[in-house]
């Protein structure tokens, strides 16, 4: 299948999973990845800017990572907040299914792989992290991004990492504009061709 359609709740492809050997904050592991997902032969280049360019989470309250793949992103920042509860949310079953089978590799009790309706909507969160999927569509993308940006918590923070070429600063503006005035828009940085934006939500 190929990685255009990592977006489909159920890929048409057979699962067939093979040991996947990464570096995440800091610890070589090995754990499970499969066709029909985004990025499944390693950590794309995206995921890597976003990880070495931002500070740590919070270290207790809910994490969220948006698009979670075979669980790169939602993975760190079990490991660097354990005191925390970290929802991995995606609309591919198949990435859901990884993400948990290498939480439970990682002995992470702390992560919660779920389908986006089935976390609970009265959740606030303290830090999301993000690697959006641009290629849905803009339309798209700015229904998700609206689906859960506005559930930070107050002095919440969320990072996205968007490549320049995919229309990251456009988005800025729009989240400035879609957002208001109770949240911060900025961008934090640039590398590799992707930037990272910060979004805070006021106290």
């Amino acid at each position: 299948m190929g990685s255009e359609h990592y977006f489909s709740s159920q890929p048409s492809a057979p699962e067939v999973r093979r040991p996947l050997r990464v570096t995440l904050n800091g610890r070589d592991v090995t754990l499970a990845t499969s066709g029909g997902i985004f990025s499944p032969d390693g950590i794309d280049k995206g995921t890597q800017v976003l990880l070495s360019g931002i500070p740590d989470p919070a270290a207790e309250g809910n994490l969220l990572d948006i698009g979670c793949g075979w669980g790169p992103i939602a993975l760190t920042m079990a490991l660097k907040s354990p005191g925390a509860q970290v929802y991995a949310v995606d609309v591919n079953e198949r990435s859901l299914g990884l993400t948990r089978d290498n939480a439970a590799t990682l002995g992470l009790g702390n992560v919660h792989a779920a389908l986006p309706e089935a976390v609970d909507p009265e959740l606030r969160f303290a830090t999301i992290w993000s690697n959006p999927p641009i290629r849905i569509g803009k339309d798209e993308l700015h229904a998700l991004l609206l689906q859960w940006l506005p559930r930070l918590a107050p002095g919440g923070t969320a990072w996205l990492v968007v490549q320049k070429n995919l229309g990251s600063d456009s988005l800025q503006r729009w989240l400035e504009t879609a957002l208001g005035a109770g949240f911060d828009v900025s961008r934090h940085s640039t590398a590799k061709s992707f930037r990272i934006l910060k979004v805070a939500r006021k106290d």
